[in-house]
């Protein structure tokens, strides 16, 4: 985060004329409570691992690939179910929806944005991630590898800056670039229920949701939140629950 903070400071892709530190606080404590979800999901998680093990259950236990490929699998897989996959669903399914709208209500769009998760959005996300785990039997040390690409690629994409346009397109063929991510965050839809790749773009490309056109025309936040709130975060922790808040369901 902080690599990328200096980045879009030196190199703003929008001059989004905010006050950045207080942006971030909001931002900064639903990293707090992700944080404690992934403290508590760590012994449910270790259990998980143990119990794959011994019964030598999901996808890489029943093949024998050299290690290199069993690497790219295992990641793909996760970048499938507990990103694209969920990301999917939490857009789709009105309920949860409501959760995920926190993460879309920010309307300066910075790196600490991609911190921006309300408990009950995050939690579901965890338990995809597990989902994703039991299915391909993966090993931890897998695991770990893509926590840390996962979550480098979310400060990558969620930062204001912006790569030239031909190396931003290039490279969209195959990862989730700035730009492309940027689209996701419009606060109008098609746009937001586009783009719901984090590592790997070919997700989008491969299910027809995959969108790009001029970042000029980008607002973020959402249409259907009072976005002068978006800093607000009581405001913020209760939209899930607010139901004068109308929402497909």
């Amino acid at each position: 985060m902080t690599f990328f903070w200096l980045i879009e400071g030196a190199f703003p892709a929008v001059v989004l004329g905010y006050k950045k530190w207080r942006h971030a606080k909001v931002n900064i404590v639903l990293l707090g409570t992700t944080i404690l979800i992934n403290a508590l999901f760590g012994i449910v998680t270790a259990g998980v691992f143990v119990w794959v093990g011994s019964h030598s259950f999901g996808l890489l236990n029943w093949v024998n690939w050299p290690t290199w490929v069993e690497v790219i699998v295992g990641i793909m897989l996760l970048d499938f179910v507990a990103q694209f996959g969920v990301h999917y669903i939490l857009h789709k399914f009105g309920p949860l929806w409501r959760f995920h709208m926190v993460h879309h209500s920010d309307t300066h769009l910075d790196v600490t944005s991609g911190t921006r998760h309300h408990p009950g959005d995050y939690l579901f996300r965890e338990l995809f991630s597990l989902l994703a785990v039991v299915l391909g039997g993966l090993p931890f040390a897998f695991y770990l590898v893509y926590r840390i690409i996962t979550v480098l690629f979310t400060y990558w994409t969620h930062a204001n800056f912006d790569l030239p346009r031909g190396v931003d397109k290039a490279l969209s063929y195959l990862i989730v670039t700035p730009r492309m991510h940027k689209f996701h965050h419009h606060y109008q839809r098609p746009w937001t229920d586009a783009n719901f790749g984090n590592i790997l773009s070919i997700w989008d490309r491969m299910f027809g949701t995959f969108v790009s056109g001029d970042s000029r025309d980008i607002q973020y936040g959402l249409d259907v939140l009072d976005n002068s709130r978006s800093e607000d975060l009581a405001y913020q922790l209760k939209v899930p629950f607010d139901k004068s808040i109308l929402v497909d369901e």
